[in-house]
C-alpha cells in the first residue's frame, strides 16, 4: 500500500493537486509531509522506481520529483521511461551533489528542473508551485533527447551558481542553437561549449575551437574560412578553415568580441547563408556547422559603442550561459584543488594524494583574479614540486606567489632597461613623460599585434586619441 497524505479540504475547493516523491530515505518523505501541510497538496509517495511506475499508473499524478539515487533503476532511467509513457507530466530531479554529469543528463532528457539537497524550503516550495501549476495546465514544451553522451572534460564546482550552468547546458544541448557563453577569462568557457557539443546530437562529430584574439586580423579570413592555392604569397596548397573542419560538427569562437567589424559582417554571413567561401575560391561551400562563441567583454556595451555589430550580436546570443568568476563561488576552491591535485598527480606521476589540513583554507584566502585558470597553474606547480604526500598551506601559499614575484621583478628590470635606454636615444625633444608615454604604446601594440583598436582598450584611452598621440610621438602601429 502506497503512502498517501491528503489534506482535509471543504468539499467546494477544487481537487488537491498530486505530486509524486520518490526517494529511499523515510526522512525526506516525512519533511516534505511537514511542508507540504495545509498546501492543497495530495503527496504520493515512492521509495523506488518499480514503486512509483505503479502509482504513476494508477494515480495519475499532477508532477512528481525523483531522486537521482534509487535502488534498482536509476532516477534518470525513472525519468526517461516517465517522459516516454507521460510525456506532459513534468518531473524534478533531486540530487545530494551537483553532479555535473547527471544535471547536465537530467535536463537534457527533460527534466523540468533540477534541485539539491539538502533543501532550502522556500526554494523547494517556489519550485514545487511551479511544477504543480505547469502539470495542471498540461502545457509544456518537450524535446526530443538527444543520444548519451559523456563529458571527456567535466566541469568542476558544486555551488548553485554552478548547478544553474549545468541545467542550461542540458536545456540548449539538445536544441541546435547558436549559444554565447560569457565570463572572465579563466572561468572555463571553452570546457562549457565542449559538455554541450559533448551531450547534443553531434556528439562524435568534431569539436573545433578557435582563439580570435590570437589570430591577427589579417589572417582571420584564412584561418575561417580557408583558402585555395595561389590565393596569397606562400599559399602553396589548399587549406580547410575552422568552418570547414568543423562541418556537422560544432565550432567555438573564443573572444569573438575582439574581431574586427568586417571580420563580424563575414562571419554575420555564414551565419546567415550556411555558406563559406575560401580566400582566392570562386565558389561558395555549403556547410553544417553549429555555432558556439565565448566572450570576457559586455558585448550589448560594444553594440552600443559601435564595436560589435548588433546584428551579429543577436545571431550568436540566441540562448546566454554565464559562467561566474571563481570569487563568487568560493565554496568550490577545495572541489577544485583536489580534481587538479588528482589530474596533476596522475600526470607527472607523483605521489601526491590530496590537501593537507590547512591547505583549502589558504587557498580560499587568495584572490584569483585569473579565476579556475590560476588555481589550475597554482596546483600543477605546486604538485610538481611537492616532496610531501599532501600539498600543505605552505606548498600551495609558495606556488601561488612564486610566478607573481617572479613576473614583477622580471617586467620591472625589462620596462626599467627599455625606458632607460629609450631616454638615451631621444630625440626631437621628447621629455621622460613622452619617452615613457611612446615606450607604454609601443609595448601595448606589439602585445596586440598592431591593433590599434584593442591597445586602446588596453590603455583605457578612446581610438582617436590613441592615433593622435601616436602621431605626436612618432609611433607606427606597423
Amino acid at each position: 500500500m502506497v503512502p498517501r497524505t491528503p489534506t482535509p479540504e471543504s468539499p467546494a475547493a477544487a481537487p488537491a493537486r498530486r505530486l509524486l516523491v520518490v526517494d529511499d530515505e523515510p526522512d525526506v518523505h516525512y519533511s516534505f509531509r511537514r511542508i507540504l501541510t495545509g498546501r492543497r497538496v495530495e503527496l504520493l509517495e515512492a521509495r523506488n522506481a518499480e514503486e512509483a511506475l505503479r502509482v504513476l499508473a494508477r494515480d495519475r499524478p499532477t508532477a512528481a520529483l525523483i531522486d537521482v539515487r534509487l535502488p534498482g533503476m536509476s532516477g534518470v532511467d525513472l525519468l526517461r521511461r516517465i517522459r516516454a509513457e507521460h510525456p506532459r507530466m513534468p518531473v524534478v530531479i533531486m540530487t545530494a551533489h551537483a553532479s555535473t554529469d547527471v544535471t547536465i543528463t537530467s535536463m537534457r532528457e527533460g527534466a523540468f528542473d533540477s534541485i539539491r539537497k539538502p533543501f532550502d524550503v522556500d526554494q523547494l516550495l517556489s519550485v514545487i508551485e511551479h511544477v504543480l501549476e505547469v502539470g495542471s495546465g498540461g502545457k509544456r514544451e518537450t524535446a526530443e533527447a538527444p543520444r548519451p553522451a559523456e563529458d571527456a572534460e567535466a566541469l568542476v564546482g558544486d555551488a548553485p551558481s554552478m548547478h544553474e550552468v549545468y541545467k542550461s547546458i542540458g536545456q540548449v544541448a539538445g536544441r541546435d542553437v547558436a549559444v554565447l557563453v560569457t565570463g572572465e577569462s579563466g572561468t572555463g568557457k571553452e570546457l562549457v561549449a565542449a559538455a554541450i557539443h559533448r551531450h547534443s546530437g553531434r556528439a562524435g562529430r568534431p569539436f573545433v575551437a578557435l582563439n580570435c584574439a590570437a589570430v591577427p586580423e589579417t589572417l582571420l579570413d584564412s584561418e575561417l574560412f580557408g583558402h585555395e592555392r595561389g590565393a596569397f604569397t606562400g599559399a602553396t596548397n589548399r587549406s580547410l578553415g575552422r568552418f570547414e573542419r568543423a562541418d556537422t560538427g560544432t565550432l567555438f569562437l573564443d573572444e569573438v568580441g575582439e574581431m574586427g567589424l568586417g571580420a563580424q559582417a563575414k562571419l554575420l554571413r555564414v551565419l546567415e547563408t550556411g555558406e563559406i567561401e575560401r580566400v582566392g575560391g570562386a565558389a561558395p561551400v555549403r556547410l553544417d556547422v553549429r555555432v558556439i562563441a565565448a566572450t570576457n567583454r559586455d558585448l550589448g556595451k560594444e553594440v552600443a559603442e559601435g564595436r560589435f555589430r548588433e546584428d551579429l550580436y543577436y545571431r550568436l546570443n540566441v540562448v546566454r550561459i554565464h559562467l561566474p568568476p571563481l570569487r563568487e563561488r568560493v565554496e568550490d576552491i577545495p572541489l577544485l584543488a583536489s580534481h587538479f591535485v588528482r589530474r596533476y598527480s596522475r600526470l607527472f606521476h607523483k605521489d601526491v594524494d590530496g590537501l593537507a589540513p590547512g591547505a583549502a583554507e589558504q587557498l580560499a584566502t587568495q584572490p584569483w583574479p585569473g579565476n579556475v585558470r590560476e588555481l589550475e597553474n597554482t596546483i600543477k606547480r605546486a604538485v610538481i614540486l611537492a616532496r610531501r604526500p599532501q600539498l600543505t598551506a605552505q606548498d600551495v601559499l609558495a606556488a601561488h606567489d612564486a610566478p607573481r614575484r617572479e613576473d614583477r621583478v622580471d617586467r620591472l628590470a625589462v620596462l626599467s632597461h627599455e625606458l632607460l635606454q629609450a631616454i638615451g636615444d631621444a630625440q626631437g625633444g621628447l621629455s621622460v613623460l613622452d619617452v615613457a608615454e611612446k615606450l607604454l604604446i609601443q609595448r601595448a601594440l606589439i602585445e596586440t599585434e598592431g591593433n590599434v583598436s584593442r591597445t586602446a582598450r588596453r590603455l583605457a584611452i578612446n581610438r582617436s586619441t590613441l592615433r593622435k598621440r601616436m602621431v605626436r610621438l612618432g609611433v607606427n602601429p606597423g
